[in-house]
């Protein structure tokens, strides 16, 4: 009976937190409504396991206790901390493991927790039911078997536990586990002079979450060792602001190419996710951000183009700012502008755009002319399931197109979305892998 209490108050309380609580609460609540979910969702799972550390010794289940609440006191302590201290200015593996830590551990949570509720939702029903058929009884023990709540309490511990070491080894061992994947596009108006033509792609370097250069290092060589014509960068250099680049600079000059390097910009370039002072601290981010790609000896294209020569044949090489179908993301993009000063004998024509969704809705329709679109953007999620036959990633469910190689249907016009070759938030990588990107071109027939 008094589990059935337990059972009534913490479905009543999900679905005032959920539905409710969002619509009460005043805007910009929104840190706030979090903590409140996730300390609820702490003392709900704490509630249906304390009584298994009874079992323990009383040193082992101070352990336990200890184990379980650390990642509560990390994120009330780092929350605290950053009310004085930005986390862009903290040590950077203290905040990749910090931040890392709190992720792994409600992300192992959330699994059991949705099992528990499901198990405490059946016993509702059931108990509902007995007492509308007035034939309310204690409920006999089962000598065989477990109980359907008891099944889903062992599978949510069970699978809480497969994502616990499944992103702690994303944290230790995937997170630079870096993959090429080399790609033959047929590019339209393509002179035969560039047939092969090499072009490597890395995207969304976020180097605010890298601890150190060495990782790096490995990167750069596999970089160099594709022996490409032109290497492209397809945005989000940094996390919030321009001084993460620092350390990496003399990393970042040894990659090489003919053709020389081109970089454009993505929506964590522009100092949008930092709470600045004054706005002239915003712009002379910007203005620092562009000044470390002139000391690296990178192109930026801002809303501009280039051309790239072989005797009398030409390839146009287009690069937009930020432009993403998602409102909260900067939508500086103007294709229009960049492709103005690009000659018409220029047939073909390759689009660095950092956001896949700009290819989406503005460039496949409206841009025939443009063979190849180059993104990044997604990072496939950092998580998913890839092989031959299957592909899957949570990443699909907010983007069409969010890793590889895609084509208009009945058209000559492609779309590649780099995997991106960093990352943020989650600090690793889960089937995922960073991506070095190989694209031969050839002469579409």
């Amino acid at each position: 009976m008094t589990r059935t209490i337990y059972t009534i108050i913490a479905i009543v309380a999900a679905i005032f937190l959920l539905v409710f609580l969002p619509v009460i609460l005043p805007k910009g609540a929104g840190p706030a409504y979090l903590y409140l979910i996730v300390l609820s969702l702490d003392f709900y799972l704490w509630n249906s396991i304390r009584q298994s550390l009874s079992d323990l010794s009383r040193p082992m289940a101070f352990v336990m206790r200890l184990l379980y609440w650390f990642p509560l006191t990390m994120l009330i302590g780092a929350s605290v901390t950053m009310f004085f201290i930005h986390f862009s200015y903290w040590n950077p593996v203290v905040r990749i493991w910090v931040f890392g830590i709190i992720v792994l551990a409600y992300a192992s949570k959330l699994i059991p927790v949705i099992l528990l509720l499901l198990a405490d939702l059946l016993r509702l029903v059931k108990f509902t039911w007995r007492y509308t058929s007035r034939r309310l009884k204690p409920v006999p023990v089962e000598k065989k078997g477990i109980s359907r709540s008891r099944f889903l309490r062992y599978m949510g511990f069970l699978g809480g536990g497969i994502v616990f070491s499944s992103m702690l080894a994303g944290m230790i061992r995937w997170v630079y586990d870096f993959k090429i994947h080399r790609v033959k596009v047929p590019l339209s108006g393509l002179p035969s002079s560039f047939s092969g033509y090499r072009i490597v792609q890395i995207s969304d370097l976020h180097l605010g979450s890298w601890s150190s250069e060495k990782p790096l290092q490995e990167a750069v060589d596999m970089i160099n060792s594709l022996k490409p014509d032109l290497v492209v960068f397809t945005g989000d250099l940094v996390n919030y602001q321009t001084n993460e680049v620092n350390g990496f600079g003399e990393t970042l000059q040894q990659i090489h190419a003919p053709d020389g390097i081109v970089t454009i910009l993505g929506n964590h370039d522009y100092g949008d996710y930092m709470r600045w002072d004054d706005e002239k601290d915003k712009e002379r981010n910007m203005d620092e951000l562009v000044g470390f790609y002139d000391r690296l000896g990178w192109r930026l294209l801002r809303n501009e183009s280039m051309v790239i020569s072989r005797e009398q044949d030409m390839l146009g090489i287009i690069g937009v700012e930020n432009w993403g179908a998602n409102p909260r993301f900067p939508r500086k993009g103007d294709l229009a502008a960049a492709l103005k000063p690009l000659p018409d004998k220029v047939t073909a024509r390759i689009l660095l755009s950092h956001d896949p969704t700009h290819w989406q809705y503005i460039v496949s329709r409206r841009n025939p002319d443009i063979g190849l679109t180059l993104s990044g953007h997604t990072h496939g999620m950092q998580m998913g399931i890839e092989t031959r036959q299957f592909r899957w990633s949570p990443a699909q469910y907010m983007y069409r197109y969010w890793a590889g190689l895609y084509q208009k249907e009945q058209t000559s016009q492609y779309l590649y979305v780099n995997r991106g070759i960093g990352h943020i938030g989650y600090p690793g990588r889960i089937g995922i892998l960073p991506e070095i990107t190989l694209l031969e071109l050839t002469p579409a027939s």
